[in-house]
């Protein structure tokens, strides 16, 4: 899936790196700040310079860095200026140092100065050997920073600086890129609201190594995820196939046929409604009630009309079936038409080759299929599945609104302005 160069853009982002040897991976995030719009700055500790120099941070976001040695009170090129000009604070890597004296209010270098200056949501990406990670005094420090308006983006296991596997691995910048992207795209409408995405064309087994499925390759589901991933709601994809790059903490569920995807979409379903959704009160020692908000389905998989009769174990042989062999077959059950629709918001999707039919197809599902509305994609041929881009007609029973060729990812976040007005 491609990051389109517009997501972010008019967005302002102060990048604070500290001294740890993951500081390599702060000039990718750089990267995928500024190629998706973001303008970046940079602020840095000392021991950050020991490992790159502030030349190279200034190369990729045209900005002078901020540090110890070159605060300017004659422009905005200080701690107070700075941190006024920022929309979102990131702090990665975050060492065990830095976080220590985050979590006490000190403020001896210009980064910390800048995060007791920053007064909105920051973000922190801890990197640390795992015996200092899993101190107590860290723990708790990352505790208390938990309730002080900062979010911590977890760690990873693998093999550390020092040779050894453990957890303390700094996230990867892609992951932290997607939840900086959440943080700024953050849709009031969509914050936390329980969504179900489902995607890709399912897997119907003939036998063990052959199966019947389509050409559909699951891009538009991973985008539209990714896009509420980004409004902040809380989104379950449910699909055949996943783009590498969406974000990483985005709840997914890989299934391969139709009946896999039709339990677990049905498991999700109750989960979407039942019950409250609660959050970490600001003390930390309880839990927040939030006001349920009515959960939605984009039913994007392009799912199986016919599947074998009788799935076979093994290998067929072709000496044993011969020169012509008849597959039967039997008509799928239609998940769409199937699933329990009260009290969610459903949206259909429905892929057409023939225009001058498509849209009174796409139409009738409404009726038929009891969906609040549709999403037609007219395709020429079958090459034109697993394109980058897309173009959509949103229709619902009294209106057709139509969604301009563009990358999926920006099809997406406009399916998702049509969806609020459902």
């Amino acid at each position: 899936m491609l990051i389109p160069e517009n997501l972010l853009n008019g967005k302002k982002i102060l990048l604070g790196v500290t001294g740890s040897i993951a500081v390599y991976k702060s000039l990718e995030l750089v990267r995928f700040l500024t190629k998706a719009g973001a303008e970046v700055k940079v602020v840095m500790s000392e021991a950050a310079k020991k490992f790159v120099t502030p030349l190279t941070f200034e190369t990729l976001s045209s900005y002078k860095v901020l540090d110890d040695f070159n605060e300017s009170w004659v422009d905005k090129h200080n701690h107070i200026g700075t941190t006024e000009w920022a929309d979102l604070f990131v702090i990665a890597p975050a060492t065990a140092n830095t976080i220590a004296k985050l979590a006490n209010g000190i403020a001896d270098n210009m980064l910390t100065q800048c995060a007791l200056a920053f007064p909105h949501a920051k973000l922190l990406a801890p990197s640390a050997n795992t015996n200092m990670l899993e101190n107590p005094i860290t723990k708790a420090n990352l505790k208390l920073l938990a309730i002080a308006n900062y979010e911590i983006i977890d760690t990873q296991t693998k093999e550390l600086a020092c040779k050894t596997v453990g957890d303390g691995a700094m996230a990867e910048s892609l992951n932290i890129f997607w939840q900086c992207a959440r943080v700024l795209l953050s849709d009031d409408f969509w914050s936390d609201r329980r969504v179900i995405v489902t995607g890709g064309g399912t897997v119907e087994k003939i036998d063990d190594v052959r199966y019947l499925s389509n050409y559909s390759s699951g891009k538009m589901a991973s985008a539209l995820a990714s896009a509420l991933y980004c409004k902040g709601a809380d989104v379950n994809l449910i699909a055949t196939k996943f783009e590498d790059n969406i974000p990483q903490d985005m709840h997914k569920i890989d299934v391969e046929n139709s009946y896999e995807m039709l339990e677990y979409l049905n498991d999700s379903i109750r989960i979407a409604k039942k019950g409250k959704l609660t959050k970490p009160s600001l003390m930390g020692t309880s839990q927040v009630e939030l006001i349920q908000k009515k959960p939605f389905i984009f039913m994007a998989a392009a799912v199986s009309d016919y599947v074998p009769e009788f799935a076979q174990e093994g290998k067929l042989k072709k000496d044993m079936l011969g020169d012509e062999w008849e597959l039967k077959l039997r008509k799928n059950i239609d998940i769409l038409e199937s699933i329990d629709k009260t009290d969610i918001i459903t949206v259909g999707f429905k892929t057409e080759m023939d225009e001058s039919s498509a849209t009174h197809n796409a139409s009738k599902m409404i009726d038929s299929k009891q969906v609040d509305a549709v999403c037609l994609n007219v395709l020429k041929n079958s090459s034109s599945f697993g394109s980058e881009n897309n173009k959509i007609e949103f229709i619902k029973a009294d209106k057709i609104e139509s969604i301009p060729q563009d990358n999926k990812l920006n099809v997406a976040l406009e399916i998702l302005e049509h969806a609020k007005k459902i």
